[in-house]
């Protein structure tokens, strides 16, 4: 009480100071807000000039990573900010009682002022927060920004409604009376946000996709590297460059590929098929056997072979002079699917811990495919394309050692030389 009178006769002393004209039934409420004010503004004035360069400097000296973060985001400058508000809102309170239009208003605006700051400090936060696990090894395995960013809308819709509620001098319940249409509301205005936060989890927690991930998305046009998961989005970084932004909730309405299977084994697959002109399949000659035993990738092959198909032969052939559909015998394709087969087990850059192996398709109006399945020891993109294309161009060049013919459809140069052979015979008979 004995304050209370203080204060009323200290504001009435400096009433007296003014002009007689000047003073008013509201001269003492003006000059209390004035001073409220000035204090506010002499204290804001300190923190933005002398306690945030200090945080600054204390900064420089103690350079931890989470302190330059808080700096970096904001955080103890938003939080200083409350300081001047709360001496504006307190001031009030230790004022005589004047509690008139004016100063309830300020009062109101003080207070929902002071819940956006409030807001904003939270926001700053997660954010350190965020840029702080993005510092950390688990940031590609379980990122959380799209849960940072669900907080961040929760801060800043209930700050809304507390704001609403302050400055229309209500209890926050009286609005909650009606929180089916705000509801109805907020679904209807953040459908998209809720979709995606369920989409958003079920991929986090099922380790669907992480940032880094090779994935290809045919009906968005995706196909490249994972390069951020938000709440609503996720850009990916095709191998053009370009950017692809898909809707996270899109991830559980349509199918993608993941190529971190891949990636974490260490080896690229390589699933590719020589056609063989069916024609050029027979049986190797004993002069072409012969030839193909020097090579050191089937010297034990064939000898292996040969025994095999020796003691049947002399088993099952009572005839030397019996056809060959009576006996077993070397076939071209056979030597050399078995050729590819030790070519890959040597070449130094197939992985020898996956699946190797050649096998033969079904037979088609293009020839017989020949089948290569193998992985490399990189997944590097430029590497892998570089191995896939050594092989083959062994193997398309070596074919014909083996007299197998590598199926081509006829081009225009086929044609014109099967025309320009005929025109030749034409003029020779002519001349005969």
């Amino acid at each position: 009480m004995k304050m209370s009178l203080f204060q009323s006769q200290f504001l009435q002393d400096l009433a007296r100071l003014l002009p007689q004209e000047m003073q008013t039934e509201y001269t003492e409420e003006a000059i209390a807000l004035a001073l409220i004010f000035l204090i506010s503004g002499i204290v804001h004035i300190i923190i933005r000039y002398w306690i945030i360069k200090l945080l600054h400097k204390l900064d420089e000296k103690t350079a931890t990573e989470w302190y330059a973060v808080i700096l970096k985001h904001k955080l103890p400058q938003r939080a200083l900010f409350m300081v001047p508000l709360l001496i504006i809102y307190n001031g009030l309170g230790l004022l005589p009682e004047i509690h008139s239009i004016l100063t309830d208003f300020v009062i109101r605006i003080a207070a929902a002022t002071m819940i956006l700051v409030g807001a904003r400090v939270f926001d700053a936060f997660l954010s350190s927060v965020h840029t702080l696990y993005l510092m950390s090894p688990k940031k590609d395995k379980a990122p959380i920004k799209s849960y940072i960013q669900l907080g961040k809308v929760v801060i800043y819709v209930l700050a809304g409604f507390f704001i609403i509620s302050s400055l229309a001098d209500k209890s926050p319940w009286y609005f909650l009376s009606g929180i089916g249409a705000i509801m109805a509301i907020i679904l209807l205005l953040f459908r998209d946000t809720l979709l995606s936060l369920v989409a958003s989890v079920q991929l986090t927690n099922n380790d669907l996709i992480r940032v880094g991930d090779w994935i290809e998305m045919p009906n968005f046009g995706a196909d490249g590297d994972v390069i951020d998961i938000a709440l609503n989005t996720v850009r990916v970084q095709n191998w053009d460059k370009t950017i692809t932004v898909i809707p996270t909730h899109k991830f559980l309405d349509h199918s993608f590929r993941n190529w971190r299977g891949m990636q974490e084994s260490g080896g690229r697959r390589i699933m590719r098929a020589l056609n063989i002109d069916i024609s050029s399949i027979r049986f190797l000659t004993y002069e072409e056997i012969e030839r193909l035993k020097s090579s050191h990738l089937l010297e034990n092959y064939i000898s292996k072979k040969m025994d095999e198909v020796n003691q049947y032969n002399m088993k099952h052939l009572k005839d030397a002079r019996s056809t060959l559909t009576n006996g077993r015998w070397l076939t071209n394709i056979g030597t050399f699917r078995a050729y590819i087969i030790e070519y890959l087990k040597n070449h130094p850059r197939s992985n020898k811990n996956l699946l190797m192996l050649v096998r033969q398709l079904e037979p088609t109006e293009r020839g017989l495919p020949l089948q290569v399945y193998v992985f490399t020891d990189t997944t590097v993109w430029v590497e892998y394309e570089s191995i896939q294309a050594d092989i083959f161009d062994h193997l398309i060049a070596v074919a014909t050692e083996f007299g197998i013919r590598i199926f081509q459809e006829p081009t225009g140069l086929d044609f014109r030389n099967m025309l320009s052979h005929n025109d030749s015979l034409n003029d020779a008979k002519i001349r005969t």
